[in-house]
């Protein structure tokens, strides 16, 4: 049965990645079984807390916490969210582990660390892993928030689409916090969604350019991008698992089973009050592009354009220079706009419909950078494993304690 429609922005749904971790040593343990038969009396892989659900993830140290629904409102989620988060990690402090933020650990090696849920859907899981060994840091190694968006029809679906497309290149500026693998600064700010592009290399159509095609109607979405996936992954999926509307893994994904788009290239931050922040600016900002910007002029940008800037924007982040054109899209007629200075315009023009939190939030992230750079200068050049132990366990305070980690 077709879920509710609803139009452009008037519900949001919300999707955040946490891992378990040891209290002391933070590696990561597989126990989120454990965990939901803590909470809810026997195991289940779902579990319905108020507002706020909880389920597992392909690999068994990650839990996420989602929106139970769609949701009204965003600016009192965060507040919910942290609600359960302490909730978690008190029902966590019996086994002594405790939740980790960022969208990586630093330190976790997937090749002898990674455990695949065991439970339900493990039979999706094992066929995933034997198509693309899943024991890598793109897979096993990898928390983000996802923001799901409704459309109500098909001219919002173009609306929409368009506008998301063209914001996703300049997202990670704001939102990488992926900076250290295997103990190492990996000279990407957002190292996850560097992963994120190779990871389904083997089936190069299910993930693309990241960046979606330039489609803008239910029928070429079909035609372009669910077909293509259906017909490469038919040869592995002998026993028919899959469901190839489930498959797509762009950097935006179309869900025409609850008229919504899922912006997936967003890293976790340090703790709701960031999450929320970001969901509350891209919200505006998307509502601005699309009262504001030329419909025609949005989608006209090719993917490979797009996936150009996006590749600068995961390594360098705020400071990367946008062609004049993409600038210029925005109104921006200066020559040399850095993604930082593009996202202090989009800023100016949408603060005053954002809360005060998310005002607090987004200052320091346009300011000091995002949780990546911030993560780096707190640890400094060639850092050791103590001192980036030391900055980690600051942040799993600033989870669960709902703070911006600031300098």
């Amino acid at each position: 049965m077709k879920s509710k429609r609803y139009h452009l922005f008037e519900v949001v749904g919300i999707e955040l990645e946490y891992m378990l971790v040891d209290q002391e040593t933070l590696k990561v343990e597989p126990k989120v079984d454990e965990l939901f038969t803590l909470k809810y009396g026997s195991l289940t892989s779902d579990v319905e807390n108020g507002n706020i659900a909880w389920s597992n993830e392909l690999v068994a140290h990650v839990v996420e916490i989602k929106t139970n629904g769609p949701s009204s409102q965003l600016k009192d989620l965060a507040y919910d969210f942290h609600k359960n988060i302490k909730e978690i990690n008190a029902l966590l402090h019996q086994k002594k582990l405790q939740l980790l933020p960022t969208a990586s650990h630093p330190f976790m090696n997937p090749l002898t660390e990674t455990v695949l849920w065991k439970h339900s859907y493990s039979k999706v899981y094992e066929l995933y892993n034997r198509i693309f060994n899943c024991k890598g840091h793109g897979w096993s190694n990898v928390q983000s928030m996802h923001i799901n968006l409704p459309f109500y029809d098909e001219n919002e679906f173009e609306q929409l689409h368009a506008a998301i497309r063209v914001l996703l290149p300049i997202l990670p500026a704001l939102t990488a916090s992926s900076p250290i693998l295997d103990g190492e600064i990996t000279g990407f700010l957002d190292t996850r969604l560097e992963y994120y592009k190779n990871n389904q290399k083997k089936i190069p159509v299910m993930t693309g350019k990241v960046i979606p095609e330039q489609v803008f109607s239910s029928k070429d979405y079909h035609q372009k991008i669910f077909k293509p996936i259906q017909e490469a992954i038919s040869p592995y999926d002998t026993e028919k698992v899959l469901d190839h509307l489930y498959l797509n893994s762009r950097g935006a994904i179309a869900r025409f089973d609850r008229n919504a788009i899922e912006i997936r290239v967003i890293d976790i931050q340090e703790c709701p009050k960031a999450d929320l922040a970001v969901a509350e600016l891209v919200v505006e900002s998307l509502k601005y592009m699309i009262a504001h910007l030329d419909l025609a002029e949005l989608k006209s940008w090719h993917e490979d354009d797009l996936f150009s800037i996006f590749n600068q924007v995961i390594s360098k982040g705020n400071e990367v220079i946008l062609p004049d054109s993409f600038a210029s899209l925005f109104g921006m007629e200066a020559e040399k706009v850095s993604v930082k200075q593009l996202w202090e315009f989009l800023y100016e023009k949408v603060a005053s419909h954002l809360s005060k939190d998310a005002q607090e939030s987004i200052s320091i992230m346009l300011n000091e950078g995002a949780l990546a750079q911030r993560i780096l200068k707190a640890i400094k050049e060639n850092p050791s494993e103590m001192r980036i132990k030391e900055v980690y366990h600051q942040l799993a305070h600033c989870l669960a304690e709902n703070k911006i980690f600031k300098l």
